[in-house]
């Protein structure tokens, strides 16, 4: 059984189309991203499978029921993380805990087992009695992971919940969403408009203007839209051009140089360098990136919504965390 099933899902405000005509499926046990710009639809769409909108037309089942005809039975099988924070601050964490388990009817001689345990995931056993007025932003957010997890749902749904975080507060959600889907078992399905971290997912859909544009795993998207290319400007590019093509490469000569189209831009460009007679004067790398796969789809960069160097402090850290 499908963890979540949309077929045709729209909603419209008045005139306003929010969502339109929206299709996909998302297994179990999958983290699924949804990425977009602000305004696209991410959270409209979030917010009908959590059974609070309504859709205008169309179906979805998330957890083998209908959103609409079984909403109390979805909500007892999903957990919720919204962008705006919604902890008690004049409360401890296991306090804020606590009263979630009751609401959610946690059995009582099971509380303190998951409390512990939803801690234990998130790496914030050791604040358990602290106010979460001391906590930072990006304790609170992992504190929401923890709420979100306490009543064991099958679909977790989290709504930018890295949205306002530092890089390194980031790099712990993701560790987190990660965390809770092996050692859980838990379909995460998660919004978010920043490019690099969508890349944690299994499987990327792509929504803009309340239309999905594209849908597959990362790396499928990615080479979707080109090969990976290496730039040279040589003191000789008519001599170089005949080179690499004697060599076997795809080469094409530009206002500013020559461009090869490889495989695999940081296995080769050794080899593609030297099958070079002459003297190289630079060289560019690039492989695609979900910007590529966004500007190829719509014809703008979503940068162009976020400011230049969204997200761009994530994927530093990010990397310089796996070194």
């Amino acid at each position: 059984m499908l963890a979540v099933e949309v077929r045709d899902l729209k909603k419209a405000y008045g005139d306003v189309s929010a969502v339109k005509d929206v299709n996909f499926d998302v297994s179990p046990g999958e983290i699924f991203g949804f990425l977009g710009p602000n305004g696209a639809g991410k959270s409209t769409t979030i917010k009908m499978l959590c059974t609070l909108v309504r859709p205008t037309a169309g179906s979805a089942r998330v957890a083998g029921f209908d959103v609409v005809e079984d909403a109390r039975r979805v909500r007892r099988h999903i957990g919720l993380v919204f962008q705006e924070q919604t902890l008690d601050g004049e409360l401890t964490a296991e306090e804020n805990l606590r009263f979630h388990a009751v609401l959610y009817g946690v059995p009582p001689d099971q509380i303190d087992a998951r409390i512990g345990r939803v801690l234990a995931l998130v790496a914030l056993t050791d604040r358990r009695k602290d106010l979460v007025s001391t906590y930072s932003g990006g304790m609170a957010r992992r504190l929401e992971l923890a709420r979100g997890m306490l009543h064991t749902p099958r679909v977790l749904f989290l709504d930018e919940p890295t949205a306002g975080l530092d890089p390194q507060s980031r790099i712990l959600i993701w560790e987190d969403i990660a965390r809770l889907r092996s050692e859980e078992g838990v379909t995460i399905f998660v919004t978010t408009h920043y490019m690099d971290e969508a890349e944690n997912a299994d499987r990327i859909a792509i929504i803009d203007h309340g239309t999905i544009i594209a849908l597959d795993q990362p790396d499928a998207l990615k080479a979707s839209v080109g090969s990976d290319t290496i730039a040279l400007e040589t003191a000789d590019d008519d001599a170089a051009l005949l080179s690499l093509r004697a060599a076997g490469y795809a080469v094409e000569r530009g206002e500013s140089g020559l461009t090869a189209y490889v495989d695999d831009e940081e296995a080769e460009v050794g080899d593609l360098m030297a099958a070079i007679d002459v003297r190289v004067r630079t060289v560019r790398v690039h492989r695609p990136t979900l910007d590529d796969v966004f500007l190829h789809y719509t014809g703008r960069e979503i940068r162009e919504q976020l400011g230049e160097g969204a997200g761009n402090g994530f994927a530093r850290a990010y990397a310089a965390r796996r070194r």
